[in-house]
């Protein structure tokens, strides 16, 4: 868990609703009615997807499971503090983009050739920043991989920790 000081107030509240009960599963909605196309249906009113926050998923992922494979939960990232769910929401973004036809602004689709193109970069972009020495030992291409893994299979894994867990040393 990423922030085990809130395991106790929030257990406090889903117990006062939920007493010895695992779930609310008897709390159907029978009015609510809802299609697959609305559930891929979500529009950003002006949003759109663009290269620079295709290359900040590619490169906050990447940055942050490199953090992971060394031992760390939490990472500093671009000046934000990180966490998996940061590196769940980038993988999950470009999984969809990729999947989903997505194109950028000057009509590129979203492929899985772009984001290996995209990544290259990003990965010289670390390298230059951080030094050769710093670079090879920060387990960066080792997270490349991993991401390409969950961001690019045609099937996306539950978590991206699930293949990870087999890379820690």
């Amino acid at each position: 868990m990423a922030h085990p000081d809130l395991v106790t107030p929030v257990r406090e509240v889903f117990d006062a609703v939920l007493g010895e009960r695992p779930n609310q599963l008897e709390r159907e909605r029978d009015d609510v009615e809802v299609s697959e196309a609305q559930l891929l249906d979500v529009p950003v009113p002006g949003g759109e997807v663009t290269e620079d926050g295709l290359r900040n998923d590619i490169s906050v992922g990447i940055q942050y499971i490199a953090s992971w494979l060394r031992g760390n939960g939490a990472a500093v990232v671009f000046n934000l503090m990180e966490d998996t769910a940061t590196a769940e929401i980038s993988r999950s973004q470009v999984w969809q983009w990729v999947h989903h036809g997505s194109r950028l602004p000057d009509g590129r689709a979203v492929t899985a050739e772009l984001v290996r193109d995209l990544e290259r970069e990003e990965l010289d972009k670390l390298r230059s920043a951080l030094g050769e020495e710093a670079y090879e030992g920060g387990r960066f291409g080792e997270a490349a991989a991993l991401f390409e893994q969950v961001a690019l299979d045609d099937e996306p894994v539950e978590f991206l920790t699930l293949p990870a867990i087999e890379r820690l040393e």
